[in-house]
């Protein structure tokens, strides 16, 4: 589905309808922007809830972290 909007002079953008609702979001959501080469990355960030059980299962020892690195 190809849809566009036009950037406001107050450099706002509205989401056309059809994406926000094949994606559930709602007014007040909050988004995050990803650089991605001459484009942008324009996900929602996600709720603590949503998180919650997301590394089940992860090594808790012998795993790399930023002291350990060149």
């Amino acid at each position: 589905m190809a849809a566009t909007a036009t950037l406001s002079s107050k450099f706002q953008i509205s989401i056309p309808k059809a994406i926000r609702e094949e994606a559930h979001w709602s007014a007040g959501q909050e988004f995050v922007f990803i650089p991605k080469g001459k484009g942008v990355l324009v996900m929602p960030v996600p709720e603590l809830s949503d998180l919650a059980g997301i590394a089940k299962g992860a090594r808790k020892e012998g795993y790399r972290d930023r002291k350990d690195r060149y």
